[in-house]
């Protein structure tokens, strides 16, 4: 089995090393490269072609969430080997967390993760997962909590097009599992499901993952307990 390929991006080297020294500790996880900015990072992507880029927030110049963001578009764009994105920050405001999901991460860290916690932030997105910080995670159930769920009639006429099949995967989509989790609980293969997220996307008419975690929620697909 091949490595997970990772390209770590800070301006600050301690963050770099110590993310490397965590991930490195992992036989399944390859740091092949590290960088200090938004520009050199999207090169290293080019050149390295890595599975998973863990990246922080603030660069001079292009910003983490832009990088993001262009990763992300590579992706819309027909490019079949778009790494996954894990963002990385200290602090997390509610403004920056929902920049940084609009932008479409796959994961979000926060500074004090444990090596534990990166490694498998890393695994669970590379395998095609959503993985949020745990504090990050309370705040969008807060949020959540807080909005009355709109009608699923009303909420977007293209809720009432989606089969029983893509409702279940929607449903697994806002719980988190990764697409090789989600064909062996549905007992179907990993292609299907891909056709299935494809079609979700279309006819919900959004654009990524984390947006299709949030329809699931607001939809009341998916309820986190008490």
């Amino acid at each position: 089995m091949q490595p997970i390929k990772v390209v770590i991006v800070d301006e600050m080297p301690i963050i770099r090393d110590g993310l490397r020294t965590f991930l490195e500790a992992a036989q399944d996880i390859d740091v092949v490269e590290v960088a200090g900015s938004g520009m050199n990072a999207l090169m290293l992507v080019r050149n390295h072609r890595p599975d998973v880029v863990v990246t922080g927030l603030q660069f001079q110049g292009m910003s983490g969430v832009e990088l993001i963001r262009r990763i992300v578009a590579q992706r819309g764009g027909g490019d079949a080997h778009t790494p996954r994105t894990v963002a990385f920050s200290m602090r997390w405001s509610d403004e920056v967390i929902t920049e940084v999901l609009h932008a479409g991460a796959d994961g979000v860290l926060m500074g004090d993760a444990k090596r534990e916690e990166v490694v498998s932030t890393v695994r669970t997105v590379a395998r095609g997962g959503t993985a949020l910080a745990p504090e990050v995670a309370a705040r969008l159930v807060d949020w959540f909590r807080g909005r009355d769920l709109q009608p699923v009639a009303e909420l977007r006429p293209g809720f009432g097009s989606l089969t029983s099949r893509e409702r279940e995967v929607l449903t697994l989509v806002g719980r988190g599992l990764a697409i090789d989790d989600m064909a062996a609980e549905l007992s179907i293969g990993v292609s299907t499901i891909r056709t299935h997220l494809h079609r979700l996307r279309n006819k919900l008419d959004v654009k990524d993952r984390a947006q299709l975690v949030s329809y699931a929620y607001r939809v009341g697909l998916v309820r986190q307990s008490a």
